[in-house]
């Protein structure tokens, strides 16, 4: 559970911006694969205090909309401060976030992506 929510919501404790994906993958066969390639990824990200969290989900079923693809990995940061500087990581990469980072995009297809944050705002 990402600190500050709760079962029922989050509180004012702390306030959550999410960074959605959704995304297909190019060999369906390799699931197990692309998870484990999110997981070093974004604990590599977590662990340089880029993000405060992340979760992966996969379509149960075939129910949902097709347009939103099979998996759906939802990234957790404090403010669009973190966010941008997750992002000026990505883009000027060090070695080993560029291989993490290569490793994740080169599984996935159809990607989409989307922010989202906690609500309503607390002024």
């Amino acid at each position: 559970m990402v600190p500050g929510s709760s079962p029922g919501g989050p509180t004012n404790f702390l306030k959550i911006n999410y960074y959605h994906i959704w995304c297909d993958l190019l060999e369906t066969q390799k699931a197990k694969e692309f998870c484990q390639a999110i997981t070093d990824y974004y604990e590599h990200l977590r662990e340089k205090k880029l993000i405060e969290g992340y979760k992966i989900t996969r379509r149960k079923l075939g129910f949902g909309p097709n347009e939103i693809g099979e998996f759906h990995i939802t990234m957790d940061v404090k403010d669009l401060v973190q966010l941008e500087q997750t992002f000026q990581s990505v883009a000027k990469p060090d070695e080993k976030t560029a291989r993490l980072h290569g490793n994740v995009y080169s599984r996935v297809k159809n990607f989409r992506s989307g922010l989202f944050r906690d609500y309503p705002d607390v002024f």
